[in-house]
């Protein structure tokens, strides 16, 4: 038996999505059903439609940024109840017995069939699993996070991927007072690191390619704003910086930003650009620099980002449309004409 909901559907990497229905699995004993009231549309949703990571298994319905009010729960669980405010991010399953998901690191999973993606991946029984565009989802509760009642839940959706990408890293690298922070680029991702490493006490800087958005990364909590479109910013700010997040999708210049480190500081990748980077080595050796990289983080640490939002009063810019505009808020992600994240109001699909 399974449920017919509506959803938003990506069919190829040239047409346009449509709305069409797909099935949800009836629930489980370990089961939490939801219906869906916002997903955030976050970038990763056009690379894997446009088929820029590789081919996907279409159809896809696209959105790991899930906010919505539980239906129902199944039998054995403990967690939940109906009414209670949850969301799903980046996975809904994982293998549970590997060492990182023992750890609570699921998003690094390295059983058998890895971390088990919201959309364009499978569930336990094989079946395609069908991401946020749509009305309704069903996801067994230890994938499922409480979002906390004083963060509403239009603005929760985009923390579940864009807040936890920027969250994971910086308390990995020890973000807070007396810590110098650097943001390559502001945008759904970038605009989340300044509120939240601001958020932490570190000294925060944005590297942003002109200078246009400085109004907003100021009032958003940044300390100082840098254009890298300026050769002279690289020289100004050479040696600066305990910890960079680079959150851009595209390739740059590895020298230039690994300079701007400072002795035994730490450039992270966090967007996922299309082509290789070359890696000079002498800017690495010379100041005993580290290049690395992040990924969304596990169900804890999600759980814990959410908690301090709450706490903090931290939640990302939103714009909010209805469902029917998609396609024309991708056309608009490709031309950063967004402040700072479109999310879906599902009660219009």
């Amino acid at each position: 038996m399974s449920t017919t909901v509506s959803a938003y559907v990506a069919e190829s990497a040239t047409a346009p999505l449509f709305k069409s229905t797909i099935e949800r699995r009836d629930v489980g004993p370990h089961d939490v059903a939801f219906d869906i009231k916002f997903s955030g549309i976050c970038h990763s949703d056009l690379h894997t439609v446009k088929a820029e990571w590789g081919e996907p298994n279409y159809p896809v319905v696209p959105g790991h940024e899930i906010a919505g009010v539980v239906t129902e729960v199944g039998s054995e669980v403990t967690k939940y109840k109906v009414g209670d405010h949850v969301g799903v991010g980046c996975f809904i399953d994982s293998c549970r017995e590997c060492d990182n998901c023992q750890a609570g690191l699921q998003q690094y999973c390295t059983g058998e069939y890895g971390m088990h993606g919201t959309y364009n991946s499978t569930e336990r029984d094989g079946s395609p699993t069908y991401g946020g565009y749509s009305t309704a989802i069903v996801v067994d509760e230890n994938y499922v996070l409480r979002i906390p009642d004083s963060i509403p839940l239009d603005k929760a959706a985009p923390l579940l991927c864009a807040g936890i990408t920027l969250y994971s890293p910086l308390r990995h690298w020890n973000a807070g007072p007396g810590k110098k922070v650097a943001i390559v680029g502001l945008g759904g991702l970038g605009h989340m690191g300044v509120k939240l490493a601001h958020a932490m006490g570190a000294q925060v800087t944005v590297l942003s390619q002109s200078l246009k958005k400085m109004e907003d990364g100021l009032r958003l909590g940044a300390d100082e704003y840098y254009a890298t479109g300026d050769p002279d910013t690289f020289t100004k700010l050479a040696g600066k910086f305990d910890l960079i997040l680079n959150t851009v999708s595209a390739n740059i210049n590895m020298a230039d930003y690994l300079n701007l480190l400072a002795v035994d500081g730490t450039l992270v990748e966090l967007g996922i650009p299309e082509h290789p980077m070359p890696v000079p080595v002498f800017p690495l050796a010379g100041g005993r620099r580290s290049l690395s990289g992040s990924m969304i983080g596990g169900i804890p640490e999600t759980q814990e980002m959410l908690d301090f939002c709450a706490e903090h009063g931290v939640t990302p810019e939103i714009e909010v449309i209805e469902a029917s505009y998609v396609n024309e808020a991708y056309e608009r992600m490709l031309s950063s004409d967004v402040r700072y994240r479109f999310v879906i109001d599902i009660a219009t699909l």
